[in-house]
């Protein structure tokens, strides 16, 4: 051992339990985390995992997530997918465009056309 500071990759490492892939179904960088429940009780939550939960309370993309905490996406992963398996988060995808414009929008803009 020299002595010297190991870095902030072992800290990161010990985060996931040396996990680099989150536990089910797979997820990217622009699906939308909520928080579902915050545990009363929380003596197994790191700091990491209780940032996440109070970032998450509005719906956030997962990238953001990781921007706000300053962590790399990897650990954000692994993180939200133990939280997720625990149902203290839900993790969405997004909605494609196409589908996320409802009809009223299409009325408007047709009634807007005709009126020009």
């Amino acid at each position: 051992m020299t002595g010297e500071d190991p870095g902030p990759l072992v800290r990161l490492f010990g985060l996931t339990g040396g996990r680099a892939r989150p536990p089910g179904e797979a997820f990217n960088l622009v699906a939308i985390v909520t928080t579902v429940a915050i545990p009363f009780e929380q003596p197994d939550l790191t700091p990491e995992y209780l940032a996440i939960l109070a970032t998450c309370r509005r719906p956030t993309p997962v990238a953001d997530v990781a921007a706000q905490l300053r962590l790399p996406i990897n650990i954000i992963r692994v993180i939200l997918g133990d939280l997720r398996r625990e149902g203290l988060v839900s993790i969405e995808r997004p909605q494609p465009a196409a589908q996320a414009i409802d009809e009223r929008i299409y009325r408007e803009v047709l009634h807007a056309l005709r009126s020009l």
